[in-house]
């Protein structure tokens, strides 16, 4: 624990003077560093004391309110914007204040955009259904070569774009025009957690936890796949931060400092693992939160202990926080 602690506390440094940015809107500042979005069934929600009260998100003006959203299943937090997706996809530039309608596409359970926001629009969304791209971000959807499975996880590290849905793990170097996989070694069905490696076109490295229980890894871009531990687990979501790659699982909260070779179990699993996120403030690398099928959780010693941080048996479906995790956190060395 302390050797994890020395090793990120350069981390916490650097990255800590800017998360903190207040923001000024229509009911007073917003200090993104405290800020929190989580999504239930019932809708999204916002905290401003970094989990110490809830209130729900409908937007301030009666012209576009969330009343048509249902439940929040997609989080992007993108700079200053909000994306959230359930019954269609909405956008606020203000941090939830008011919000506007990019598209009509129902069941979004994921969102990704490029890597560069600012230069190009596009954006996917995985709903229950298959993978959709947006040329002009967000407004129009059309569909890629993924229209018969539930899309639960998507990454764009480009070229490459990698997809965990109801077929297994799946490639496409087409931007969706086309789909490989899955590849020899991984078990059929579903796959709902996955992970790249943070330079994925040099070191093609993808972890994936298929439904059947433990997790795989692929060396070459999800061609072939081996087993790598946790066989009797389900996992529900996984982050790489720095050299260490967490799983959250059922039976469990596992820690692997060798790149999956092995693994540490660190704690019982407080609910079913829905989504994991490892904040880069105010407590980098030691601090994480677990949405999860009885409520949010928070850990303030990297997954050794867990305490409630809202939503007492309620299904958390997503949870997001400015700023949005930075690729720099989550490099790891090559195996």
């Amino acid at each position: 624990m302390r050797r994890m602690a020395t090793a990120l506390v350069g981390l916490a440094a650097l990255f800590g003077a800017a998360s903190v940015s207040p923001q000024q809107t229509g009911t007073g500042p917003i200090v993104t560093s405290l800020t929190l979005f989580a999504g239930t069934g019932e809708g999204l929600w916002r905290s401003t004391d970094w989990s110490r009260t809830w209130s729900r998100v409908e937007g301030r003006t009666t012209s576009v309110g969330l009343e048509g959203l249902g439940a929040a299943r997609a989080l992007l937090l993108l700079t200053t914007q909000v994306w959230v997706g359930g019954d269609g996809v909405y956008v606020s530039d203000d941090f939830g204040e008011t919000w506007a309608r990019r598209g009509a596409t129902r069941g979004v359970q994921v969102l990704l955009a490029s890597r560069w926001p600012q230069s190009d629009a596009t954006v996917f969304a995985g709903t229950g259904f298959g993978l959709l791209r947006s040329r002009d971000g967000g407004k129009t959807f059309e569909s890629t070569a993924l229209n018969d499975a539930a899309v639960h996880r998507a990454e764009w590290p480009g070229p490459a774009l990698v997809v965990a849905s109801d077929r297994g793990l799946l490639v496409s170097t087409n931007e969706g025009k086309s789909f490989e996989g899955p590849g020899a070694g991984l078990p059929p069905g579903r796959v709902r957690a996955m992970v790249l490696s943070s330079f994925f076109a040099a070191d093609p490295v993808i972890f994936a936890a298929p439904d059947s229980g433990g997790v795989y890894r692929s060396s070459d871009g999800g061609k072939t796949w081996n087993a790598s531990g946790l066989a009797s687990e389900t996992i529900g979501d996984f982050v790489w931060l720095g050299p260490f790659l967490y799983a959250a699982a059922d039976g469990g909260f596992f820690r692997s400092q060798d790149a999956g070779a092995s693994w540490t179990r660190l704690s019982a699993s407080p609910g079913r693992p829905r989504r994991l996120l490892f904040p880069l403030a105010p407590a980098a690398g030691l601090e994480a939160f677990l949405a999860a099928d009885q409520g949010l959780f928070r850990t303030r010693d990297a997954g050794e202990h867990w305490e409630p941080a809202g939503f007492a048996g309620v299904d958390v479906l997503s949870v997001a926080t400015f700023p949005a995790p930075d690729v720099l956190l989550r490099k790891q060395p090559r195996r």
